[in-house]
């Protein structure tokens, strides 16, 4: 880790705002969108490291400028030992090679020379523009200054990845940390929008990542907690790249499987305002422990991540305790402190109230309805009582509702010994709460009929809480609780794959008026995740 103090106002891009920064790795990454100011931090940020003693280059985007290029064939004319390595690196890359040779007015022309069909051409005449821009960023890599500065060298890539094959990407990060490894003299910092440059192997190389922001000054990660540094070293592996789009958008929405990701994806192009959508992707991160680990890593960022996810999430897992400590949603539930006081005293002893009410209470306090409520249910007065109500002709459509809904909790009874505490379950009896609370109310001892509209009001009070972190659950249970092609009521769900693709091939083939129609729901759901 390196300490040099930076301090960077930018009054166009994010009014009185300034950036600071002061601890550095030897491997910066400086992302963001477009418009972000990304290069333009990047100059600013030159200029103090020059200031405090190190010898700065500038490789520019824009590596046609003839005096760079003169200044790099001169290089690879005078430095043996930087040529030589280069051609090791074409030799074994392309099969090519590169020497010079006088022409007539004693300048050194560059030549390649394919061995395989052994043929020679000139570098700048016919060679491809990937080949050049490898040979100029490893000329920039392998030379060092002639001279340089008290502090060490940094060195500053705008956009290596022009004309580079992803493959070629990877190979120089590798290359810059292979020169990192050799010297703690050299600095590097690259402006990309490539998630090929997102090299992040170890939790500490997060705080090498400055993130820019549209109107917002960039944020950064000074130092991790001994909890987030556990929490990444475990998440880190299974970090591919795909999942690194949201470096470079505000604007990302993590889903949990390969489901949601592709009915959202068909689906965004429907919402009212289509140009909400721009930037937006639909990331899958393969399940609930995982979102609570992006959204950990977006709050430490600063990057604005969008999350839908399950209804069980309220009930286990990393998101919840993520959600639960961030800091939107506490200032969101002190807001609410005097409004809801009422609501609270509805649901909380007079000692309860005394302490700060706080989400993960909520939640609790949400769990306990939950598993007083589903006792009473699962006693045979109950059921017989709610059999004889909805055996009446008014109330008969809802009939095969509940025999379903009691055969799931039958089901999850004898597949867990302890039932109360499994998320699913938990899920299963707010499910049937919301779907027949009118009649299980009726249906209920006095004493618990209270229950129903406590739990009612607290659950919607919760999601409303957990969006202030831009975190949408999906009230009505998971993404297939939504499709139309199937009438699917309670948790689990089997057969999820067939189900999926009924489902996005009636999306792919009908009118843009149908699937507003049918999907109004998530459509606004989308809507309020690209506000």
């Amino acid at each position: 880790m390196l300490e040099v103090e930076t301090r960077v106002k930018i009054p166009f891009l994010w009014g009185k705002a300034v950036f600071k920064k002061s601890n550095w790795s030897q491997i910066n990454l400086i992302v963001g969108p477009n418009g972000s100011g990304k290069t333009l931090l990047a100059h600013k940020l030159s200029a103090q490291f020059e200031e405090a003693g190190y010898s700065v280059r500038f490789i520019k985007s824009e590596r046609e400028d003839y005096k760079e290029q003169l200044e790099q064939m001169d290089i690879l004319r005078n430095n043996e030992k930087v040529r030589t390595k280069i051609e090791r690196v074409l030799s074994s890359m392309f099969g090519k090679s590169i020497k010079f040779i006088e022409d007539y007015d004693g300048t050194l022309i560059p030549i390649v020379e394919n061995k395989a069909w052994n043929v020679e051409y000139m570098l700048e005449q016919v060679e491809c523009h990937g080949l050049r821009e490898i040979i100029s960023l490893l000329v920039s890599l392998y030379s060092k200054l002639g001279e340089a500065g008290a502090a060490g060298e940094c060195i500053f890539f705008d956009e290596p990845e022009l004309h580079l094959h992803p493959q070629f990407q990877t190979f120089f990060i590798n290359e810059i940390r292979k020169e990192v490894q050799h010297t703690s003299r050299r600095v590097f910092f690259l402006i990309s929008h490539s998630p090929f440059f997102i090299d992040l192997r170890t939790p500490e190389d997060l705080t090498g990542v400055i993130a820019c922001h549209i109107n917002q000054v960039p944020t950064s990660i000074e130092e991790l907690s001994e909890e987030d540094d556990a929490l990444f070293r475990r998440f880190l592996p299974r970090f591919n790249t795909y999942h690194k789009q949201f470096f470079f958008s505000d604007n990302q929405i993590f889903v949990e499987g390969y489901t949601d990701q592709q009915i959202f994806t068909n689906l965004l192009p429907f919402i009212e305002d289509d140009y909400k959508a721009a930037g937006t992707g639909i990331i899958d991160v393969g399940g609930k422990d995982e979102l609570g680990v992006f959204c950990k890593v977006c709050a430490l960022l600063g990057t604005n991540s969008r999350i839908i996810t399950d209804l069980d999430s309220l009930f286990s897992g990393k998101l919840r305790d993520v959600a639960c400590k961030d800091q939107r949603v506490i200032s969101w539930m002190e807001k609410q402190r005097e409004r809801q006081q009422a609501f609270y005293e509805s649901i909380f002893t007079g000692k309860e109230l005394q302490q700060d009410i706080k989400l993960e209470k909520l939640i609790y306090k949400l769990e306990r309805l939950l598993v007083e409520t589903s006792q009473e249910i699962r006693q045979d007065s109950f059921q017989k009582k709610m059999y004889g109500i909805l055996s009446s002709k008014q109330n008969k459509p809802y009939l095969d509702d509940f025999k379903l809904f009691i055969s799931k909790l039958d089901s999850l009874q004898e597949k867990h010994d302890n039932a109360d505490a499994v998320d699913t379950y938990k899920t299963v009896i707010l499910q049937g709460i919301n779907r027949l609370g009118n009649f299980i109310e009726s249906a209920l001892p006095k004493k618990t009929a209270s229950n129903i509209t406590k739990i009612r009001n607290l659950a919607a009070f919760i999601l409303a809480a957990m969006e202030a972190a831009r975190v949408y659950i999906l009230p009505r249970g998971c993404i297939e609780h939504y499709y139309t092609r199937s009438d699917i009521l309670y948790m689990p769900v089997s057969g999820k794959d067939r189900l999926f693709r009924s489902e996005l091939e009636f999306i792919q083939d009908s009118h843009k008026k149908t699937v507003r129609k049918h999907f109004a729901d998530l459509i606004e759901l989308l809507e309020k995740a690209c506000a």
